[in-house]
């Protein structure tokens, strides 16, 4: 569990981090390995889980040793599967991170949404929904292990 403070919304007990797989933790099929640190990192303090359409067929494979449990996202309707997830687990114990259009209604839902552009950019109903807009995973990762850094960010 990680304990956030986030301005204006108060104290958050955060047990679960979501990440989206293709675009956000992985460019052109790879993740690479300081990401994959930092993700393990955090699954030391959250349960982490990696959700991903698996349009390659071989998500299980890529993520290696990244402590992490897969989900896959089938058939249509993926933004819709993605926010319903999150509030299975409990969207106010949640930080939700991706990239792409199916990851908008994932990052609103969830207690702090992290858009991440990356090198295949970012939807802008992603952007919007999101609390925090970074340039990379490592950003987004490093804004959840270092909590005092998001704090200025969202500052009223």
């Amino acid at each position: 569990m990680l304990r956030m403070e986030i301005p204006g919304r108060g104290a958050y007990a955060v047990e679960f981090l979501v990440l989206d797989m293709n675009g956000t933790i992985s460019t052109d099929g790879r993740i690479p390995s300081k990401f994959r640190d930092k993700i393990n990192l955090l699954a030391k303090r959250l349960k982490v889980y990696i959700l991903t359409a698996d349009t390659r067929g071989d998500a299980q494979e890529r993520l290696g040793r990244i402590a992490a449990e897969l989900v896959r996202i089938e058939g249509e309707e993926q933004a819709q599967q993605k926010k319903e997830f999150v509030s299975r687990i409990g969207p106010e114990k949640t930080i939700a991170v991706g990239n792409g259009y199916n990851d908008h209604l994932m990052v609103k839902e969830a207690a702090l949404g992290i858009a991440v552009i990356g090198r295949e950019g970012a939807a802008k109903e992603t952007v919007s929904n999101a609390d925090v807009v970074v340039n990379e995973i490592a950003d987004a990762l490093d804004l959840i292990l270092k909590p005092l850094r998001h704090q200025a960010t969202l500052r009223k």
